[in-house]
């Protein structure tokens, strides 16, 4: 699985400069994994036997920034690039189960990879020595196996996010985590009260976009119910109606990991059935209903999302696919110029894939409704390469126009507009500034 590194022009002489000077200079983490994974990294970060002030000393021709100076990071700007050099270091306790209370500098390059979270993250490359792997890491990543370096519960203990990023990291590199690191995440989560709302968010959308989404959500409810109590009681949930073969939660995870990777759809697939458990009828026949259940996982998606302090925009975006999700879409003209008047291109342009992926999670016998999520996409293609009318500011009168022909109120213009725009909707009249104007003197007379 090894094979040659070739880092960035900047990252070489970094790394050529501090072996000149006499210090040992190593790729280390998550470049080093992305690099014999065949992906491009993100960021490359060096570690160093160097002290901080002797890697400023080695830089000193340079712009140097104390970035993390406590930590033994600094900043090297080469060609306005930014290169993070980090000193070879052992963390001193974990008060807060997030961060090391201190932190004591060390000449062991096995010291400082023991103290990081996964075995595949514990990996370092120089073009001296190459690939340096204490912990096996290599074989994990041929073996496509997340595991933690040393005992999995501490590691978790000393930093509770590691918890989150296992779950994404197997999500996103389709990586199953190792029975020993899987069972300590199971015993450790309540450590997750330790992490900073904003952090939890941003691990939980980067996981859900993941290819491996739908296997996480099954195996780690507990975890994630956390942050979203209903998960738990999704799981083993069944419906007892014949449009599904699955529980809520195998439902879910289903429509989840059939969308498209973006956060506002997955998010909306994540919550749009939250709210069945409340809503659970069953009828006479044996038959299970969850009336109201789409208006329930609203109220549970926007208290979950504004916990994690998500973004107006996507809480916005996210509880308008919820609320809509299962509401049928009309598929001739008429109503589809009446839906884009009331939410507009980009909110159904959202919506239909969310249509799609729930029905892609109900029974077989129940995807032939997928053959009128396409025409409902076709015909709104069609409208909107036609630029239909569907809006007021698209009529081809205004407000200005309506006044000229006797409408002298400020009301009963907007008043005016809307009967005009509804008269095109409906096709009653072309969208025709002449035509509209006579269809306004027949319907109103000049005297309104």
């Amino acid at each position: 699985m090894p094979v040659q590194i070739t880092p960035p022009q900047q990252v070489s002489a970094i790394l050529e400069k501090l072996a000149k000077n006499g210090f040992e200079a190593y790729l280390v983490g998550g470049c080093v994994r992305d690099c014999l994974l065949g992906t491009d990294p993100i960021d490359w970060d060096l570690t160093t036997n160097a002290r901080p002030e002797q890697v400023k000393k080695v830089f000193a021709a340079y712009p140097v920034l104390e970035t993390g100076i406590r930590h033994g990071t600094v900043t090297v700007l080469l060609d306005h690039v930014p290169i993070e050099v980090t000193t070879y270091r052992s963390d001193i306790g974990y008060t807060d189960h997030r961060h090391p209370d201190a932190v004591r500098f060390t000449p062991d390059l096995r010291e400082d990879l023991a103290r990081r979270d996964f075995t595949v993250n514990a990996l370092a490359w120089s073009p001296e020595t190459g690939f340096i792997d204490y912990f096996n890491g290599i074989n994990d990543l041929a073996q496509r196996r997340l595991r933690c370096v040393g005992e999995a519960s501490v590691r978790f203990e000393e930093d509770a996010l590691r918890i989150l990023r296992a779950l994404r990291f197997s999500s996103v590199l389709g990586f199953p985590i190792s029975p020993d690191t899987s069972a300590a995440i199971h015993q450790k989560k309540d450590l997750l009260s330790f992490v900073a709302a904003e952090r939890v968010q941003k691990e939980l959308s980067r996981c859900l976009c993941g290819k491996n989404i739908q296997e996480i959500l099954l195996d780690y409810p507990d975890v994630l119910s956390l942050f979203i109590p209903q998960l738990s009681r999704m799981k083993g949930f069944e419906q007892h109606n014949p449009h599904h073969v699955y529980d809520i939660l195998e439902h879910t995870a289903k429509a989840v990991s059939v969308i498209e990777p973006d956060p506002v759809l997955r998010l909306a697939m994540l919550f749009h059935d939250t709210g069945k458990p409340d809503c659970f009828s069953i009828d006479e026949d044996g038959v299970g209903h969850f009336y109201g259940h789409a208006q329930k996982s609203v109220q549970i998606a926007k208290k979950a999302l504004q916990t994690l302090r998500f973004d107006r925009t996507t809480i916005e975006n996210v509880l308008f696919l919820v609320k809509y999700h299962d509401t049928m879409l009309p598929t001739e003209r008429k109503g589809i110029k009446r839906w884009l008047n009331r939410f507009g291109e980009t909110k159904l342009r959202l919506l239909l894939p969310v249509k799609y992926a729930d029905t892609l999670a109900l029974a077989p016998e129940y995807h032939h409704r997928l053959s009128e999520l396409h025409d409902f996409s076709e015909m709104l293609k069609t409208l909107l390469q036609e630029q239909a009318c569907f809006s007021v500011s698209q009529l081809a009168v205004n407000g200005n126009d309506l006044i000229q022909a006797g409408v002298t109120k400020g009301p009963q213009v907007g008043v005016a507009l809307e009967f005009l725009l509804n008269a095109v909707i409906e096709e009653t009249v072309p969208n025709d500034r002449e035509q509209l104007l006579k269809y306004w003197k027949e319907q109103k007379g000049t005297d309104q």
